[in-house]
């Protein structure tokens, strides 16, 4: 679809009929905000340098990636020898269990996570106990939420990595990363964190959460899809997950991406400077949109009951079927999802739900809604309006008589 970038560019009709949609599947991805593309622009063409030559072209191309580095580091509230850039959260995930299984710091190959985790950490878990390793998948409580005290229970002497995600990625539910950090520095043992739905919706401090590795995603904080960072704190013994040149202190080899990286520098620090719009404006919408759906339609059950980010909430309807919904919703100009991006196209249920308890119906009746810092109430007043609508005409279908 052409969109537009700068100057007099004719819209097309598509286009069009897409800036009068209403999208609230942001934990999906987000739409790339204006300044971040005209921050980029310049580095597809007139400053075009490979970051690691040694003539004026490339130390223009470094000095880009720098402060990008440093945009990302004042994000994370990290050193910026401590930032990685990577193609994105899943090679960041990867990296990090893969660099630490491999890095030999400790003699051990267990690791321990849960069960509600990305497909980029459970898949790459799999991957390793194919290559050895043994892994402890812990359950979480019906509310979504890792008990610490399950984690300590699985801990052995040979267990080298603990890897739990910081929010979840379909109920928006935040883990108790610190508390699982500390027990895991009690024990010697290295904490990763999932960060790619909670980087610029939460205040986010490396150090007091006690971890060793973080990964993020740009594409989640309006930036370009294709770039993210691995956080890797001084001192944490990695293997590097890719290797070829000495690129990034030779902790991920390959030719820098310039535009993305300066792209996702640009991202890092508008979201920094809207966190605390994230938490007054954002997470007001989130709360008024969620009130008035459970005013205003019956049958409608929140999926998890505990602390959550501001801008993601997951909600079952009785008598529904969440991909139906999802279909009807979408031809009425409402854009949601029924979990995870990453999972769609599988005809397996929501393992995330699946690991809170629910019942199968409750699962396969489950929509996500997640905003961003460009929706704005009006866009939540129509939301609730076209749910209203599509879930009466749907519903005329159930057995229940509705109303």
């Amino acid at each position: 679809m052409p969109v537009p970038v700068t100057g007099n560019v004719p819209l097309s009709s598509n286009y069009r009929r897409m800036k009068q949609r209403i999208y609230l599947d942001n934990s999906a991805t987000t739409q790339m905000d204006a300044i971040v593309l005209e921050s980029m622009l310049p580095y597809f063409r007139e400053d075009f340098g490979n970051a690691s030559s040694v003539h004026i072209f490339g130390q223009e191309a470094r000095g880009a990636v720098e402060n990008a580095r440093r945009s990302v580091a004042d994000l994370l509230c990290a050193d910026t020898k401590e930032i990685v850039f990577t193609s994105g959260g899943t090679e960041a995930d990867n990296s990090a269990l893969w660099g630490v299984f491999r890095s030999g710091y400790r003699a051990g190959n267990h690791i321990i996570t849960t069960k509600i985790e990305h497909p980029a950490i459970l898949e790459t878990c799999r991957s390793l106990e194919r290559a050895g390793a043994e892994i402890s998948y812990v359950p979480v409580d019906s509310s979504g939420r890792a008990d610490p005290a399950a984690i300590e229970n699985s801990i052995r002497e040979e267990t080298i990595l603990i890897s739990v995600m910081h929010a979840n990625n379909e109920t928006g539910i935040i883990q108790p990363i610190e508390e699982i950090s500390a027990l895991a520095k009690q024990h010697n043992i290295l904490m990763h964190t999932d960060a790619v739905q909670t980087v610029g919706k939460i205040p986010l401090k490396v150090n007091p959460l006690g971890i060793d590795l973080l990964s993020m995603s740009a594409h989640k904080i309006h930036g370009p899809k294709g770039v993210g960072v691995l956080y890797i704190k001084k001192g944490t013994k990695f293997m590097p997950f890719m290797t070829g040149g000495s690129h990034e202190r030779k902790r991920r080899a390959g030719t820098e991406n310039v535009p993305s990286i300066v792209g996702l520098g640009t991202a890092a620090r508008l979201a920094g400077e809207r966190l605390p719009e994230m938490s007054s404006r954002i997470a007001g919408l989130l709360d008024h949109f969620q009130s008035s759906i459970i005013d205003h339609i019956p049958g409608v059950r929140i999926n998890g009951n505990a602390p959550r980010l501001p801008n993601i909430t997951n909600l079952s309807f009785e008598s529904l079927e969440g991909e139906a919904a999802v279909i009807a919703l979408d031809l009425e100009g409402l854009a949601v999802s029924t979990g995870s991006a990453c999972a769609s196209g599988s005809l397996d249920p929501s393992h995330v739900l699946i690991a809170m308890g629910l019942r199968p119906d409750v699962v396969q009746s489950s929509l996500r809604f997640s905003l961003c810092y460009h929706n704005t109430e009006e866009e939540i007043e129509r939301a609730v309006q076209i749910l209203h609508s599509v879930l009466k005409r749907l519903r005329k279908f159930s057995k229940k008589n509705w109303g």
